[in-house]
């Protein structure tokens, strides 16, 4: 049998994030299905790729060399397949294939060539390739130093584009206005790339993007055209994307497919690839911008878009089938070699997070930041674009419907940010020049008359809304909540009228011939542009309704609890269906569930497919807090809500509620009030003292929440951050200092825990759970804490009657225990669970929720091995944000290591974020209540030969303790030698900064500036007092010495040997 390598792409982060767990898993069934053994190397542990289902050895190991060159010895790897891991898989087998690993053990690779990666990657090469096949590429020239880069920008003029090669989601790239600025982003860029480019800025050209697959034969097609709603200048993972184009006539669309397909083959490509074009709107001349010869969020995007499965045909063109050989996946009828036909249109809008980083910029560019995106679906521009704005979860109903004030829609739109769509609606809303709007924003006419139109229909509205305008605003993607919102009524009103004018929604299909061949799968979306159904209603269907777009709080963990829910169904003979709105998860492939909806996860349209289909019932617990919100107004109207009863499920959410039973029950809390003013506040605090935690109520991820240690920093961010009124109350609770947070993650039925999992995050409590490294089984909790906090759950589940999945937070401090909150859901923890202990979650909610009677006891605390799960940030992708972890969740993503020995695996895990100390350099500037409490460990540590640089007080400390360092001075100071020095000329390998109050930070203050330098010039930097320690001491016993890898399955076995 034949072994293929699988390279991942680790932890979601910004410009990489869950297209790639879509892409793994369909290339993953593509080999299986031909008889070959699949090695997945992946330390993205809320994958579902890394299910023990899925390959046939999983290794939870950090995306480096050194871990992965074992694994092609250990397991006689003879291919290895690196086009569905994003960038990081790429540069990982370039780096293999430089080092002899590859030719040393035989290993084919799969798909396109290294010639072809590395001629696409390299600026130069690339550039050379397309111009002596004649194909238009811009004016442009490499530079692997700032002074090159210097010399080139005094040839060529501002202003310029810059780019770094072998780089992700546009990292590194930008406008460069003029010397000073290119000095700034060239270093910058230089000191996380090899090399980057300077090339003529195509300053309003508009943009599209064609996706490609060839076979080894040459035969090659071109699956989707998509036009970017943002003209050049704005990243594609930033822009809406409009498929299929809409702009371009039929000759310029033929041209630019043409040079498509004549790229592919110039470049010899296998697989799939996807290139960008610029095109200018005077005159239809183009440029080739660059070439992805791999999987990308394009792809996947076009995948979903078209419904043609681009990654499972990639993966077979791969292993050397030709196009005429493969079946279409959908119609089971038709040959794979055709290209797609659509009659809808598809909108996809990016989904930022921006608004939950201190001091992080809104505007948007050449560098990506956006964490996710969402997909609408639609007959017509505008339909697909307001059904896509309700996707986004961002409280915005439509276009209309923007909570956000925009103080300046002039400026918004010329200088795009994360709000421009909503402030071109409000320009036209209020009367705003079409001509003048072009020019600012450099977008398309078409588009811009669309959005106009909207915003007429809109004021139509809002003086009558008769029966015909109601049809023609549902054909528009109105809402029922904005139609609500503009007359001035409630949604309930305005659905009960749609119904009484019989205005309901069609469902359609999703075929990949616009209805030639009759479809075998269900992909389906609703549109109000037609007469009829394309299908009858399904019988007794059980809708799990999915997490909709990847955000900071809501990632690929619950898309992972959503299909293997769906599975798990179906494994019972259940027919299943999902609804769903985001493009980049396995979720929404074509043959995970029964029937898939691509739509809003809104009240609405949820009641609309229930309304049709004949439902036996509705699970909203793996879905994240989008899904479970829904649980009690779903109820209300009647429909069936499986497991849990919403009525409780809202006893857990609502504090009051919540509380008032932990008080019956006598579980203790933290002391809260729920403040309607500041007085109330000040009592509060007279009460219980400083710090406090302010929060507003109903939220994910902790929107706006703060620790507040002083009453200068309380009143500031009472005037400018939150409005205290009696509509909006103001939750504050006691914050507990220097106490060890703990969770136990489980699932019950009818009241009694059929499993629990307790697991401890090494970092105080303070920082977020989702941004805490988490320990499983706990290593350093208290017997008695791990018993008391069983109980306590134990009371908690019985009083909640819980039938389903429950996640418990709680905090520890000299053996006193305190429930912080209860979810009455799946948790972000629940694939970590699930994977350490060999016990899926998942597969005993699916038994509760059946009513199936679960009389098996299981033991979580003794399972053999321990794991570790660190969080990814993407620090590097806000510019101005503050990278310190706090009670307000940051993190884009996870990934995890498992092991024998928790130090070992704790520092794996640390790596496996991509983490990388290549130098014995630390640089230490820490605030002095650490600094005796880490002094023995960097005793230990320069005696081991490692160097430390240091200000002031904290070199004098370490030179009176006979430990060397190298004395720096403050940024502050302006005095040589600097503290910026070492950071900008990478001569540390660690940064470790550990502030006073993590959770008040001034932005002009020293420590802030060298976090900002750490990240910026990507050096790995170290914040929590907790997690420094920990790091230092594995260090210490890890750094530098070869560590086994060992296999999931063995590790399970408990084959400690490898």
């Amino acid at each position: 049998m034949k072994n293929i390598l699988l390279l991942g792409s680790g932890g979601l982060r910004v410009g990489q994030a869950g297209e790639f767990d879509y892409s793994g898993s369909q290339a993953i069934k593509a080999f299986k299905e031909e008889g070959y053994r699949v090695i997945l190397v992946n330390p993205n542990i809320a994958t579902v790729q890394t299910d023990q289902s899925m390959a046939d050895e999983i290794y939870f190991v950090p995306l480096q060399h050194e871990f992965v060159a074992p694994i092609i010895a250990k397991e006689q790897i003879n291919f290895i397949a690196l086009g569905f891991g994003g960038q990081t898989a790429l540069n990982l087998g370039l780096e293999l294939h430089h080092s002899g690993v590859l030719a040393k053990h035989n290993v084919t690779i799969l798909g396109s060539s290294i010639k072809t990666i590395e001629a696409t990657e390299d600026r130069d090469i690339f550039r050379d390739y397309l111009e002596r096949n004649q194909v238009k590429t811009p004016k442009s020239k490499s530079a692997t130093t700032v002074d090159e880069a210097i010399a080139i920008g005094q040839e060529f003029g501002y202003p310029l584009m810059l780019r770094a090669a072998f780089s992700l989601g546009g990292l590194g790239s930008g406008k460069v206005f003029d010397e000073v600025d290119l000095i700034d982003k060239a270093s910058k860029a230089l000191s996380g790339a090899p090399q980057v480019l300077l090339e003529e800025y195509l300053t309003g050209w508009k943009e599209f993007e064609y996706e490609i697959v060839r076979d080894l034969k040459g035969n090659s097609l071109t699956i989707c055209n998509m036009e970017n709603l943002d003209p050049m200048g704005i990243h594609t993972g930033e822009s809406i994307v409009i498929a299929p184009a809409q702009t371009l006539n039929d000759e310029e669309h033929q041209n630019l497919r043409n040079i498509s397909l004549r790229c592919a083959e110039i470049f010899n490509i296998v697989g799939e690839c996807n290139i960008q074009f610029s095109v200018n709107p005077a005159n239809g001349d183009y440029r080739v911008i660059e070439m992805n010869p791999r999987l990308s969020r394009s792809s996947a995007l076009a995948s979903k878009a078209t419904g043609y499965p681009l990654a499972f045909v990639a993966a077979k063109l791969c292993l050397g089938f030709s196009l005429n050989q493969l079946t279409n996946q959908v119609t089971k009828k038709t040959s794979a070699f055709f290209e797609p036909a659509l009659d809808y249109v598809v909108v996809k809008i990016p989904r930022w997070d921006t608004h939950k980083l201190r001091l992080a910029e809104r505007t948007i560019g050449t560098e990506m930041k956006s964490v996710g995106e969402v997909m609408g679906i639609g007959r017509t521009f505008p339909e697909a674009l307001q059904k896509a704005v309700q996707m986004l979860n961002i409280g915005a109903s439509g276009l209309h419907d923007y909570i956000w004030p925009i103080q300046d829609l002039r400026r918004e739109i010329e200088f795009a940010t994360d709000r421009r769509i909503f402030a071109l609606y409000k320009w036209f809303y209020t009367g705003g020049d079409l001509t003048e709007a072009a020019a600012l924003s450099r977008i398309d006419y078409w588009f811009l008359t669309q959005i106009q139109q909207i915003a007429q229909i809109a004021l139509q509205i809002k003086q009558e809304l008769t029966p015909e305008l109601l049809r023609t605003a549902k054909q528009f993607g109105f809402s029922d909540k904005t139609l609500a919102l503009l007359t001035e009524q409630s949604e309930l009103i305005i659905r009960n009228l749609r119904h009484e004018h019989n205005i309901r929604p069609v469902v359609k299909q999703i075929d990949t011939l616009a209805g030639e061949f009759a479809a075998q799968t269900n992909y389906l979306y609703t549109t109000y542009h037609g007469r009829y159904d394309d299908i009858a209603p399904a019988n007794e269907v059980y809708v799990i309704i999915g997490s909709g777009p990847y955000s900071i709080g809501s990632s690929v963990e619950f898309d992972w609890c959503t299909v293997n829910l769906a599975r798990q169904m179906r494994a019972h003979g259940k027919q299943v269906i999902i609804i769903n709105s985001n493009p980049e998860t396995v979720s929404t492939d074509y043959d995970e569930s029964d029937r898939l909806y691509f739509e809003p996860l809104s009240l609405e349209r949820v009641c609309d497919i229930l309304d049709f289909e004949h439902v036996a019932g509705v699970c909203v617990s793996v879905g994240g807090q989008i899904a479970n919100n829904l649980a009690l107004p779903l109820h209300n109207l009647g429909y069936p809500i499986v497991g849990t009863s919403p009525l409780d499920i809202d006893n857990a959410e609502n504090r009051a509620k919540f509380s008032s039973m932990l008080n019956e029950l006598n579980i203790d809390q933290p002391s809260w009030i729920n403040a309607k003013s500041s007085e109330e506040i000040q009592t509060f605090i007279a009460e219980v003292g400083l710090p406090v935690l302010i929060r507003p109520s109903y939220v994910l991820s902790g929107a706006a929440m703060k620790v507040v240690s002083d009453q200068k920093t309380l009143t500031s961010y009472l005037n400018e951050a939150v409005l205290i009124s009696n509509d909006h109350p103001v939750v504050i609770s006691q914050f507990i200092e220097n106490a060890k947070e703990l969770e136990i993650d489980g699932i019950a039925q009818n009241g009694k825990i059929v499993i629990d999992s307790i697991s401890e995050h090494i970092e105080n409590a303070g920082v977020h759970s989702g941004d805490a490294t988490l320990v499983f089984p706990p290593e350093r909790l208290y017997l008695k804490t791990v018993t008391r906090a069983r109980d306590s759950a134990r009371k908690i589940v019985k009083a909640l009657n819980i039938s389903g999945p429950f996640n418990m937070q709680f905090i520890a401090k000299n053996n006193e225990l305190k429930v912080i909150e209860c979810n009455v859901r799946a948790s972000r923890s629940f694939p970590f669970i699930s994977k350490v202990t060999g016990q899926n979650l998942v597969e005993l909610m699916a038994k509760v929720f059946l009513g199936q009677e679960i009389n098996q006891k299981y033991n979580t605390l003794d399972c053999g091995i321990i794991g570790v799960k660190s969080p990814v940030f993407s620090y590097n992708r806000f510019k101005g944000s503050d990278p310190v972890a706090q009670v307000e969740m940051s993190s884009t993503g996870e990934v995890a290591c498992i092991g024998n020995d928790m130090l070992q695996t704790f520092y794996m895990s640390w790596l496996g974020v991509g983490q990388r100390v290549d130098k014995k350099v630390i640089l230490l500037s820490v605030d002095d209540k650490y600094k005796q409490k880490l002094l023995p460990l960097v005793k230990v540590l320069s005696d081991q030969g490692w160097q430390f640089v240091a200000t002031g007080a904290t070199h004098d400390m370490l030179v009176s303790n006979g430990i060397q360092s190298k004395f720096v001075f403050k940024i502050s100071e302006q005095v040589e030698p600097n503290i910026q020095q070492p950071i900008i000329n990478k001569s540390v390998g660690l940064i470790i900064n550990l502030p006073r109050d993590a959770f008040n930070n001034k932005d002009n203050s020293d420590g802030f500036k060298i976090r900002r330098l750490a990240i910026d010039y990507h050096i790995p930097l170290v914040t929590n007092f907790q997690l420094s320690e920990i790091l230092l001491e594995s260090l210490a016993e890890f750094y530098g010495k070869e560590i086994a890898v060992q296999s999931y399955r063995e590790l399970l076995a408990g084959d400690h040997h490898g």
